[in-house]
């Protein structure tokens, strides 16, 4: 009981930390469009970072969720410091040997390398492109060792340090932005993700020293806990890689279209991101562990329970939430992101994306209880080969559907390979394991999808009653959003009450949940 009591504990530190973070991450991105907008300048940033994040994605996650299950087995069998600092050590030193190495070639061939992720790009972008790529790959080796002492202090069950290294990071991009910005331009940004970065990496210092783990440079690969690290590593390497390529592929047609589509298209993506950060990861953080405990005793009718459960939460809270986003787009990028060099055009182009992403949102979220149930069943080979396939939607989608509809066939590429995920891991989940009841799983999405819709439809007619105009302002897009919100959520409760649909006790349920993790 003191087990589950502590790992509960930890799960909500955890959701409370990430959920804080990402708000402020999310206050980060309004101060960048307020003061950059969404042009040029601001899409050879994003590609810059794309990079970065490909050479993190492809070595240093992986070895970080590697090193948590080994360093934990360690210190559970004996405890010893020693033992566990010469792996953590090891895996320090071959980690970032590699992609410093890694990082330096790439460096030496920025312009060959953005003038393959950015085909669009030419002239003065290009070359902005490569060498705030220069700037950007400093922060790799920063992140990679940030990520890994992360993992150390969390298999000592020490999370905090770990859930709040992203506030200084975003207090110093929002620094940079606001305080350099105007006089250096994006550049700023550049500079404020690596220092960023290093503040990061310090405050990961304050665990790593409560722990008295000792570090030192070591290559011994033959080390048994290393060895342990390496052979999860392929596996988590892959899966940590496809959403990078997703992006990256995204990113490269969006450079051919027009100067702020890949900023409109990541400006969108962080309003589809906070929601499935605070909303996914508040109600669902408590069946982790229970599913956990399900597939530990081998209670199939308890997993298939706790499974469909979940899903049933994820469609009453998310449908809804959807219908907003496909409703009033418009007037919710206005009011987030509508201010200083962020006009209406950005706005227009920036919403485009936020309609065809909003099918994402809810399939986000499925995906994410169907995943981890299969990951607590110990499959995760399936998930693996669905992501693959989903990544291969994804770009056949970009490649023919981008150059077409532009950023609505790039926003849609994305959502139909995030829908394709979910239905088939729930299909998998299903077939092979029997934790899904395939057969109720048209009837809750038939039953909210239904509400949803009925509220959608309210909702666009007191927008259309309300008629805002473009330059609504501040308090013009705010009285939109609410009173648009609240017809879509009071039509929808009302629908699931009149037809006696069981996910109308869903809704309180959720509220209570998320109300008592936030005390």
């Amino acid at each position: 009981m003191k087990a589950r009591a502590g790992i509960a504990q930890a799960a909500a530190l955890v959701t409370g930390l990430t959920a804080a973070s990402a708000m402020l991450g999310f206050l980060r991105d309004v101060v960048i469009a307020g003061v950059f907008g969404a042009g040029a300048e601001l899409d050879a940033y994003f590609v810059a970072q794309g990079l970065m994040n490909l050479v993190l994605g492809l070595v240093a996650s992986a070895m970080a969720k590697a090193t948590v299950p080994v360093l934990a087995a360690q210190n559970a069998t004996d405890g010893r410091p020693d033992r566990v600092g010469r792996t953590l050590s090891v895996a320090l030193s071959v980690t970032l040997l590699v992609l410093g190495l890694g990082s330096l070639v790439m460096g030496l061939a920025t312009s060959s390398v953005v003038a393959v992720l950015a085909p669009g790009f030419e002239g003065p972008q290009a070359a902005l492109a490569s060498s705030m790529t220069r700037i950007v790959l400093v922060a790799t080796v920063l992140i990679a060792g940030t990520n890994l002492l992360a993992a150390a202090a969390e298999a000592h069950r020490r999370f905090f340090w770990a859930g709040v290294q992203g506030v200084p990071f975003n207090l110093i991009m929002i620094g940079s932005a606001v305080i350099l910005g105007p006089r250096y331009g994006v550049t700023a940004l550049a500079v404020g993700f690596v220092v960023g970065s290093a503040a990061r990496l310090v405050c990961q210092l304050v665990p790593l020293r409560a722990l008295r783990l000792r570090l030192r440079p070591s290559l011994d690969v033959k080390d048994p806990g290393f060895r342990a690290i390496a052979r999860l590593v392929p596996p988590l390497l892959l899966g940590s890689a496809l959403g990078n390529v997703n992006t990256l592929v995204d990113r490269a047609v969006a450079s051919t279209i027009a100067d702020g589509t890949i900023s409109a298209l990541a400006y969108a993506w962080r309003l589809i991101g906070i929601g499935e950060t605070l909303l996914v990861a508040s109600l669902l953080t408590a069946l982790y562990p229970a599913l956990g405990a399900a597939a530990g005793v081998q209670n199939r009718n308890e997993m298939q329970r706790l499974v469909g459960r979940g899903l049933a939460t994820v469609a009453t809270v998310l449908f809804p939430v959807c219908a907003v986003l496909l409703v009033c787009a418009g007037p919710v990028v206005a009011l987030v992101f509508e201010h200083g060099s962020f006009g209406p055009s950005d706005t227009r182009r920036t919403a485009t994306a936020v309609l065809w992403y909003a099918p994402a949102l809810l399939a986000l979220g499925w995906r994410e209880v169907v995943v981890h149930a299969s990951y607590a069943l110990g499959d995760s080979r399936r998930p693996v080969l669905v992501a693959l396939v989903a990544m291969a939607v994804n770009v056949a989608g970009d490649l023919t559907l981008g150059p077409i509809f532009g950023i609505s066939g790039l926003a849609a590429s994305t959502s139909l390979s995030l829908v394709f995920a979910a239905v088939a891991n729930t299909w998998l989940l299903g077939r092979r394991h029997g934790a899904v009841a395939l057969r109720s799983v048209p009837g809750v999405v038939g039953r909210t999808a239904g509400a949803a819709a009925a509220g959608a439809a309210a909702g666009a007619l007191v927008l259309r009653v309300l008629s805002p105009p473009a330059d609504a302002g501040v308090g013009g897009n705010l009285e939109s959003v609410a009173y648009t919100g609240l017809a879509v959520l009071g039509v929808f409760v009302a629908v699931l009450y009149i037809v006696q649909a069981p996910e109308r006790h869903l809704l309180t349920e959720a509220l209570r949940l998320v109300t008592l993790r936030r005390r």
